[in-house]
């Protein structure tokens, strides 16, 4: 990053990392303490300070959920990228406030609302300059774009802060937001990749068909799981494509249960949810086959909304041959936006922030634009 606004040399750094997931569902804010000399040896994190989640209110999610959908003209493309930029920085500024304490720099995801990496193209919508004005400190956003532009896939990003916040022994983290992804190592090297629909479905399923956003912890998935559709399902094209390779609600969003919906009626609304949980856990499992036989002792980890979903847990452990253990090291929320303030924090020491060997991309490259306050 220019030397427009100094950084700290005789101290930590405090990083803000602002994460808006698939989920569509609000921003994660975290505050965190970063050791800039350390990221040669792979233990730059030293702490999180503090966390808050702000949930989108209900017209806010509602025009995010079209701009994923396809529905919002420019005109609205436009004013929700305002809308969120304003919803980000009173979150900021609401953490910061409460710990006392202001960010040396900001690292900002924004909401993802199109991704289409076959066409090299994604679209976060933020703001950055609302938000370096509301917190005073330097922002890095849109971080995906550098990937794409050198032939990668723009995701997944968080496989090399995982790495940075695991230890050496073998792990197999999966997340659960609105898109599952996983990243594994086994000690030699790393693999990631999307799996396929995680939550996206099923909250679009639960505001469908129960009236509200979502279904907490998956209380109304009680059914009997339809083996003859989950098989029709999972000969999806996305599910024979081999990594590198990422999706989104493009893919596994409201055009796909619109298509879907009038089948799925005809069973009972148990069964509905049941078997859209079971596509979660059986593209996970499928998609974890392709990393093989998993090495003695390897830890299981799962994060994210979807980790509190039972019936999900349920067809998970059914399916899958690792048991996955919840990652209580930071708050339910928290652990995606404390790998974007380290991404952000590579990207202010001009180190590489993507593995070429996970996107897909040409080579790896420091990610980002910078805004000053």
């Amino acid at each position: 990053m220019p030397a427009r606004v100094p950084l700290p040399e005789d101290r930590p750094w405090r990083v803000l990392g602002l994460m808006s997931g698939t989920s569509a569902d609000g921003v994660d804010a975290v505050l965190v303490e970063v050791d800039p000399g350390a990221f040669t040896v792979g233990r730059p994190f030293l702490g999180l300070l503090g966390h808050a989640a702000s949930h989108y209110p209900a017209p806010l999610r509602e025009a995010v959920l079209a701009a994923a959908g396809g529905r919002l003209d420019p005109a609205g493309l436009c004013i929700l990228q305002r809308r969120l930029g304003n919803h980000h920085a009173t979150a900021a500024r609401a953490l910061c406030a409460g710990l006392g304490l202001t960010p040396d720099l900001a690292a900002l995801h924004g909401q993802t609302v199109q991704h289409h990496p076959a066409e090299g193209a994604t679209l976060q919508l933020a703001d950055p300059y609302v938000l370096a004005e509301t917190v005073g400190c330097p922002v890095v956003w849109d971080l995906r774009r550098r990937d794409l532009a050198l032939g990668g896939q723009g995701a997944p990003l968080v496989p090399l802060t995982e790495r940075w916040l695991h230890g050496s022994e073998p792990w197999l983290a999966l997340n659960l937001g609105g898109i599952a992804n996983l990243c594994a190592w086994d000690g030699r090297r790393l693999r990631a990749w999307d799996t396929g629909p995680a939550m996206s479905l099923l909250d679009l399923a639960a505001g469908r068909w129960l009236g509200r956003a979502y279904d907490p912890e998956g209380a109304g998935a009680t059914g009997t799981v339809d083996e003859a559709r989950l098989a029709r399902w999972m000969d999806h094209p996305y599910f024979r494509q081999a990594p590198p390779k990422s999706t989104g609600r493009e893919i596994f969003g409201e055009a796909w249960l619109e298509t879907e919906a009038a089948d799925l009626e005809r069973l009972p609304l148990p069964d509905r949810l049941a078997t859209l949980a079971a596509f979660t856990a059986e593209g996970v499992a499928q998609e974890a086959a392709r990393l093989g036989p998993l090495p003695p002792g390897t830890q299981g980890l799962v994060s994210g909304g979807g980790a509190r979903h039972r019936r999900v847990r349920a067809e998970l452990a059914r399916r899958l041959p690792l048991a996955l253990a919840d990652d209580h090291r930071f708050p339910p929320g928290a652990r995606e936006a404390v790998s974007w303030a380290l991404l952000g924090a590579a990207s202010a020491l001009g180190l590489p922030g993507n593995l070429p060997e996970v996107t897909g991309a040409q080579r790896p490259v420091a990610l980002g634009s910078w805004v000053w306050p």
